[in-house]
């Protein structure tokens, strides 16, 4: 029955017709917004699912953090408490991976002229991502971990080792992501012009080879050249496949919420397990590059495309808003976060099955208050908000 659920969660499920599809065989699959009688706008219309999982996706890395800290304490922190952290660990770690499946999910649909695709995209997420870094390294400076003098090329110097290996802990995903951004135009013309069966084939040797990759298999993986099948463009792929492949319309939700749930307490459980027997963390059962995350993140991102809830137009809007400036919040709340375990607000609250939530939930109202500000700041507002 695994094996059935599992196979069917890597090629059968897709959503109602979006977007240009696929190939199967010579015949070409083309998926379309559905018709309206409404006048054809300019600016496309936000599709719900994928506007629901940005937003949820961009709560549960704040989750994410708010946890870690009490995760990695796992020498001296009551258990119990601890495996709060565990299972709100778990409960989020798709979040990472599910941003880049959407960003497949919408790009890879499209042809881009080169200059103008890395023109816009680019500079998006360069401009916010330098400010802020700024601003991390600012805050080194002022928490006294960074070390300035009045010697002018010691401090450029301290500066460019910040910008080179990420001012602070979350600002690897923006490196990761301006990867991505300079192989979309060319992968993209490749998974538009593919076969089913070619997509799945690529998916399959990623998997495998992610699989192969840990540290528990790496012995018995062959001297063969695989780096093309590498890294967090799998996810891209992944999710393009996902969002555009079609799905039955009876009796998929049930086995996708339970695929959700075994895989949640898989990954608590598992690493609990694991780490007692080694007397420290492991994080084998959390990697993104890993094949229990990859499975389940694209249970989710399936279960949340089956399962559309539309909202109130007031709340549509606010979710809106939030998904437009996601990566300003992003790139922010991990200061608040820090600022705000000084003020008293973090996992150490209350219990830590309430603490982490509510900590979280405090950081994305903040996260989101400043960035919609800054977004308001004429002509440099788009630069400081993202």
């Amino acid at each position: 029955m695994e094996r059935g659920i599992l196979k069917y969660l890597i090629f059968e499920y897709s959503s109602p017709l979006l977007w240009r599809g696929f190939r199967r065989g010579n015949k070409l699959f083309t998926l379309e917004q559905p018709i309206t009688t409404q006048a054809v706008t300019a600016k496309p219309q936000p599709i719900e699912w994928i506007s629901n999982l940005r937003v949820k996706a961009l709560f549960l890395v704040i989750i994410l953090h708010a946890s870690s800290p009490l995760l990695m304490d796992v020498q001296k922190a009551k258990v119990g408490d601890w495996l709060a952290a565990d299972f709100y660990n778990a409960l989020s770690r798709f979040a990472v991976p599910v941003f880049v499946m959407i960003t497949g999910a919408l790009l890879f649909n499209k042809e881009y002229e080169l200059g103008s695709f890395l023109k816009t995209k680019l500079s998006r997420i360069i401009w916010p991502f330098l400010f802020w870094s700024l601003v991390f390294i600012g805050y080194g400076w002022y928490d006294e971990e960074l070390n300035f003098s009045s010697d002018v090329w010691h401090n450029v110097t301290i500066v460019l080792h910040q910008l080179h290996y990420g001012a602070y802990y979350h600002l690897w995903y923006v490196y990761m992501l301006i990867g991505l951004y300079l192989i979309i135009p060319v992968m993209s013309r490749f998974v538009r012009n593919a076969t089913e069966k070619e997509i799945q084939y690529f998916l399959v040797v990623w998997f495998i080879v992610i699989a192969f990759s840990q540290p528990y298999l790496t012995h018995f993986m062959p001297q063969v050249d695989v780096r093309y099948f590498t890294g967090y463009i799998g996810y891209l792929v992944l999710g393009y496949y996902l969002a555009n492949k079609e799905i039955p319309q009876k009796g998929f939700i049930a086995p996708l919420w339970i695929f959700y749930l075994l895989c949640l307490a898989g990954i608590t459980l598992g690493t609990y397990f694991i780490s007692e027997s080694t007397h420290s963390l492991s994080t084998i059962m959390y990697e993104p590059l890993g094949p229990f995350i990859i499975l389940y993140s694209a249970g989710v991102f399936l279960l949340v495309r089956a399962t559309p809830y539309p909202l109130p137009r007031s709340l549509a809007r606010v979710r809106d808003i939030a998904g437009n400036y996601s990566l300003g919040i992003y790139l922010c709340h991990a200061l608040f976060l820090t600022l705000m375990s000084d003020w008293g607000i973090s996992y150490t609250l209350c219990n830590p099955f309430l603490s982490i939530p509510i900590t979280a939930v405090v950081c994305f109202v903040l996260s989101f208050v400043l960035i919609f500000i800054l977004s308001k700041i004429p002509v440099v507002g788009k630069y400081l908000a993202g």
